[in-house]
């Protein structure tokens, strides 16, 4: 089976890098392993949220030319700033397409969203129903929905922690608690109820107008209605809409424990670009082994677990199989490897180097900035090699922080976005010398 580019992993580097293709009319597969990383997603997309010496960042894109200083080997410093702004708009113009308005602040800045734990994160795109907190911005009361039987979360932990935070002491904090009718027929036990029940559950007229009528009672149209992330199943900001035409109310959505719907709802937009666009997806497969050219330089074919004896042969590779939970990287008792190719990886030798020693310090622990080697373009090494048809993005990469930095999400889009890119100039070049 003969591509133009064969992509390795589902998350949203992926999708992004192999949509970017299709664009350009190069036939394209994905092999997706299973569920991304989305699954664990707030559903927003970060661009910059800190710089590496903990300074919080205002506007993403002026803290990206501070960042290039303090970490010269950070994916984004082999990027300009206008490729970075370029990518964000491509995506956001690509998730409206497919039916999510994602959205940033007026001025281009980072807004702050509440957390499930009732933390302030910043961000730069989120979708219609996070409440964007600006600087100044006044909120009288804030009325924290408790699903009967949903244990993924916890509004008084939320409120407790709001309460820590100086802008939200004086406002009036309420725990509104809900039970929609259907839940017995599907549990066995009182809290084993995931927001993915719930939003089946929701489906049912009875369930939802119950839900409308309880939300309208406990809360008014001056509250902010902090809900768990609960309606989904491929129609979740449709019932958010209807929701908030039948009850007025304001809503900000907090990401529940997996499955997070707000990420899943970026997965679903996603995959359903890809197949639109016409890719071809192997879902539920992996990638085992590589075949290579006899230089080492360049991969011939890429063979996968269900179809071993039918290699995928490509002009182009992207390596956007994610990093730990994915197993695009896999940490050994003394070193961390790349699986599928054994290429480069950059990493401490000596293990004790790898975190802080307090787990749950501020700090960037090292781990997280272990990942494939690559050179300005994003084609990784193997034994020092530079391999010429291979192409990594996203969360494989090295040298930077996702969670400490927030910067996952536009890491993911920008480096996808140049690779592909790349490869569609270069296949642009040799079909024109042919």
């Amino acid at each position: 089976m003969k591509y133009d580019v064969a992509v390795i992993g589902g998350g949203i580097a992926g999708y992004c890098s192999a949509l970017k293709c299709l664009e350009s009319g190069l036939k394209t597969v994905l092999i997706n392993q299973g569920h991304s990383s989305l699954h664990f997603s707030s559903g927003s997309i970060d661009v910059l949220g800190n710089l590496p010496n903990g300074l919080e960042v205002t506007d993403p894109f002026e803290g990206i030319a501070a960042l290039k200083k303090l970490s010269p080997k950070h994916p984004y410093s082999k990027l300009s700033v206008s490729e970075v702004k370029r990518a964000m708009l491509w995506f956001q113009t690509l998730l409206n397409q497919a039916g999510i308005s994602l959205s940033s602040s007026k001025n281009g800045h980072n807004h702050h969203r509440i957390t499930p734990l009732g933390t302030l994160k910043p961000t730069w795109l989120s979708q219609p129903f996070i409440h964007q907190l600006l600087p100044h911005s006044s909120l009288k009361r804030l009325v924290l929905v408790s699903i009967d039987g949903f244990r993924d979360f916890q509004p008084q932990l939320t409120l407790d922690n709001l309460n820590q935070i100086e802008e939200f002491n004086k406002v009036e904090k309420k725990i509104l608690s809900v039970r929609i009718p259907g839940f017995d027929s599907l549990r066995q036990n009182p809290n084993e109820l995931r927001s993915i029940d719930i939003a089946r559950i929701l489906k049912q007229p009875k369930a939802f107008s119950s839900l409308v009528h309880q939300l309208s009672a406990g809360a008014t149209v001056d509250d902010l209605v902090i809900l768990p992330a609960i309606m989904g199943n491929g129609d979740g900001l449709t019932l958010m809409e209807r929701l908030q035409s039948e009850t007025q109310l304001r809503f900000h959505e907090v990401p529940t424990m997996p499955p997070s719907l707000l990420g899943v709802r970026l997965e679903e937009a996603l995959q359903g670009m890809f197949t639109k666009m016409g890719g071809v997806q192997l879902k539920g497969d992996k990638v085992i082994s590589a075949h290579w050219h006899e230089d080492k330089k360049a991969i011939r074919s890429i063979q996968t677990a269900n179809l071993e004896e039918f290699p995928l042969i490509a002009k182009h590779y992207v390596l956007a199989s994610g990093s730990y939970f994915s197993h695009g990287l896999v940490a050994e008792s003394s070193r961390v490897v790349e699986p599928i190719f054994d290429l480069d990886v950059h990493y401490h030798k000596d293990r004790r180097q790898w975190r802080v020693k307090d787990f749950f310090s501020q700090s960037s622990h090292p781990f997280m900035q272990f990942g494939v080697v690559t050179d300005d373009h994003f084609n990784p090494t193997l034994n020092g090699q530079t391999v010429r048809n291979l192409h990594c993005c996203g969360s494989v990469l090295s040298h930077y922080d996702p969670i400490q930095q927030g910067c996952g999400g536009g890491v993911a889009i920008a480096t996808a976005f140049h690779v592909a890119s790349n490869i569609v100039h270069a296949i642009t070049s040799e079909e024109a010398l042919v």
